[in-house]
């Protein structure tokens, strides 16, 4: 059996067991009083008068409690409320007085009436006392619990408020990409029909892999590779012998979690402030390597200098302020990304992540 206080349920024994320290409490409170009165019962009777009084509100607690919650005294305080708990506690009261008087006849001498008048003239005041307490008990449970409910959908608000600025970032790479490529797609219809009728097809390729990852913002290395091997087939084909690219990853690392489309923006940034502002050709690095605890994935071209891209060093650039944006949202303090300069020309861009692997799904055998 359960007792029932607001969204709170207590088995009857615990329920009991609170109420007897209540009992045990005024036991020995009114034996003591009395001692230094210099005159006692036996402590039998002092136990039976205090159970009959904290065993009655015990009943009657649940209906107190269901009392408060109909007229709850909070703010904006509500004059009908108080007078409704006024009137409640009164009758309450007497309630427990009539109860503990009726007990209290079958075991001491006197009338009903006798025993009723003494009951009021004792417990009366503790009665209403006892009321309030209740009611003010019921307060601070339901306090608590709106605190709890709010502090909860609090941080369901932040985590999906976290989530929706992580997707706006994600996508917001996407139309920057589209609208390189599509510029690229143009300039080779005239000139190279075949090329870019092949660039189309791979661009169709790639943004099919990227609806086919867009819930997940974290995906495997090993995918993110395939997705920018997509990617760099476009940029060969637009810049033709002028751009050379090379891939070094360590194996052990493949299976890694990394945030989806954290390379093509990097690579992206590379090309653009390289090959893309500078004549001549370019060799555009990807380098990927365990350090310790973390996953360092470095993109580096030889076709630029640090001081000729003031946007992307001060993170106003699409791709690199949009990548710093979603480190620091999925990993906090745990993720950094930074230039560096090579020597004797070129740019490196380091990123280096928590390392955590993905667990691969076991596909049944047929």
């Amino acid at each position: 059996m359960k007792i029932r206080l607001l969204d709170t349920e207590l088995g009857l024994w615990r329920y009991l067991a609170l109420w007897t320290g209540v009992v045990l409490l005024f036991t020995a409170q009114s034996y003591v009083h009395d001692a230094l009165q210099g005159e006692t019962w036996s402590l039998f009777d002092y136990l039976r008068w205090s159970m009959i009084v904290w065993y009655s509100w015990a009943a009657l607690a649940p209906l107190v409690f269901r009392l408060a919650e109909r007229y709850p005294i909070e703010s904006p305080l509500k004059w009908a409320n108080l007078r409704a708990q006024a009137l409640a506690a009164c009758a309450v009261t007497f309630a427990t007085v009539v109860i503990g008087a009726v007990v209290s006849h079958l075991f001491e001498p006197g009338t009903l009436d006798e025993q009723i008048r003494q009951f009021a003239a004792q417990h009366v005041a503790t009665g209403l006392l006892t009321y309030g307490a209740l009611v003010a008990l019921r307060q601070a449970m339901h306090f608590y619990r709106e605190k709890t409910r709010r502090e909860v959908e609090a941080s369901k608000l932040v985590a999906e408020l976290a989530q929706s600025r992580l997707q706006v970032l994600k996508t917001q790479l996407q139309p920057h990409f589209l609208f390189n490529t599509l510029h690229a797609i143009v300039t080779l219809l005239e000139e190279e029909p075949a090329s870019a009728e092949d660039m189309l097809l791979r661009l169709s390729e790639l943004l099919r892999a990227f609806l086919e990852d867009q819930e997940g913002q974290e995906i495997a290395l090993h995918r993110e590779l395939e997705l920018l091997d997509l990617y760099l087939g476009i940029q060969r084909m637009r810049f033709k012998d002028r751009l050379t690219t090379r891939v070094y990853v360590d194996p052990e690392t493949l299976d890694c979690a990394v945030p989806s489309l954290i390379l093509q923006p990097l690579v992206e940034n590379a090309i653009r402030h390289g090959i893309g502002k500078h004549v001549g050709s370019d060799c555009v690095e990807i380098d990927v390597r365990r350090d310790a605890d973390h996953l360092c994935l470095e993109v580096r071209n030889s076709n630029s200098l640090l001081e000729s891209a003031p946007k992307a060093l001060s993170g106003h650039g699409i791709g690199l302020s949009n990548t710093r944006l979603r480190l620091r949202e999925l990993y906090g303090d745990g993720a950094e990304i930074r230039l560096g300069a090579l020597w004797p020309k070129g740019v490196a861009c380091r990123v280096r992540l928590p390392l955590r692997r993905l667990e691969v799904p076991q596909v049944d055998a047929a």
